[in-house]
């Protein structure tokens, strides 16, 4: 197991009827900004429940916030921030609605000419406005983490940057507001959180057996889950423990003293810069297909895995790595999600513009530096189809 430190200052506050907790969560003396969405927040009772509970000294408030937050819209909040006065920014929403309002913290202090820089450059942040969260869709985990992925629509670009400086003060995790989302939403839910401990989960042994067995748990209990949310939207209790998965996947625990691999969310970044894919389908799309093109290199964790996740234990090695990647597959597209890029329209055409975009901008990918434009081109045709569409 590699060193490592781990740091975590959000405050979490999670169950039923835990908005009221803005009472005393947001601070009294506040000029807030309350950042949403397209406005479900509104029909649903959240926005009600929200401006019930804020005791603040005055709240404003942006809407309009994309799913894939767009670098040009969060500029606009950005603004507002400034002629305002904003001192403390609330985001009211899913993770796109969080990873923009942290972008809005940060970028109201940048001094530079270009924003953007702090995403392309790593500029280090020297402050950024406060900012808390109430959560109504699990999936991206950024409610305990300081990471935030943004868009810009002028350059077809998804691009994710971390600082200390945006952890949110605190996260308000009700599963009840949850329970409006439609189905899609809710399997992306799932998948996203499954692909997360994934890229923590599926690389190579460093001697980590108590975080394999914490990625295990989420990883089982999502299988769990998953299907019982989608059976039954309504059930309090499974929407509390996909929230708290989706929470754990990517809070840093299961990360911490082991070998990553966000080669998956690389790729799938520019599949939804450049086709508009939600976030967790085309993590349904690349992981399978990288699994099998790098089964080699993760042989001894995929051979875990499968044994541990979905009992596999008969056959051959390469018979045992091919049924875990496909009962992975199958998982996913119980769902409702797409495993294959034709499942969304997409052909071959154009698709080379994805690994050469990402060998230009990282060189190459992956725990071992092995991915580049090559293996990504193969990656993604090996995804186009299933086997007996070809």
């Amino acid at each position: 197991m590699k060193n490592f430190t781990y740091y975590n200052p959000v405050k979490i506050v999670f169950g039923k009827g835990a908005i009221d907790q803005l009472r005393t969560l947001a601070p009294a003396s506040a000029n807030l900004l309350l950042t949403y969405g397209g406005g479900s927040i509104k029909r649903n009772g959240v926005y009600d429940q929200v401006l019930a509970a804020l005791q603040v000294k005055r709240v404003v408030e942006f809407g309009g916030i994309e799913p894939n937050p767009k670098y040009e819209t969060l500029l606009e909040a950005v603004e507002v921030v400034k002629k305002e006065k904003i001192d403390f920014l609330l985001s009211v929403g899913g993770g796109s609605v969080l990873d923009g309002t942290k972008f809005i913290a940060a970028a109201a202090h940048f001094s530079g000419a270009d924003p953007w820089e702090i995403i392309t450059k790593h500029r280090r942040l020297q402050q950024a406005v406060p900012l808390g969260a109430v959560l109504t869709l699990p999936a991206t985990g950024s409610e305990m983490n300081s990471f935030a992925v943004i868009s810009r629509a002028a350059t077809q670009e998804k691009l994710s940057f971390a600082s200390s400086k945006i952890f949110p003060r605190f996260s308000i995790l009700d599963p009840e507001t949850t329970r409006s989302l439609d189905m899609r939403q809710t399997a992306n839910g799932v998948v996203d959180a499954f692909a997360h401990v994934l890229e923590q989960y599926m690389t190579v042994p460093v001697n980590s057996p108590l975080q394999d067995r914490q990625a295990e748990a989420i990883l089982l209990t999502l299988i769990q889950e998953g299907p019982r949310v989608m059976a039954n939207p309504n059930d309090y209790d499974v929407r509390a423990n996909i929230m708290w998965c989706a929470c754990q996947a990517l809070n840093g625990l299961i990360g911490c003293g082991v070998v990553q691999d966000w080669s998956t969310h690389a790729i799938g970044h520019e599949l939804t810069a450049f086709y508009g894919l939600d976030h967790a389908q085309s993590l349904a799309v690349v992981f399978p297909a990288l699994l099998r093109h790098q089964r080699e290199r993760k042989a001894a964790k995929l051979l875990q895995y499968g044994e541990r996740i979905f009992g596999i234990t008969e056959g051959s090695e390469a018979q045992r790595i091919e049924q875990a990647v496909d009962r992975t597959e199958r998982f996913f597209r119980s769902l409702g999600v797409g495993t294959r890029l034709a499942d969304y329209g997409i052909q071959a055409q154009g698709l080379e513009r994805i690994g050469r975009r990402i060998a230009e901008r990282d060189g190459k990918i992956g725990e071992h530096q092995a991915i580049g434009q090559k293996e990504i081109d193969e990656i993604l045709s090996a995804a186009l189809y299933q086997d007996d569409d070809k």
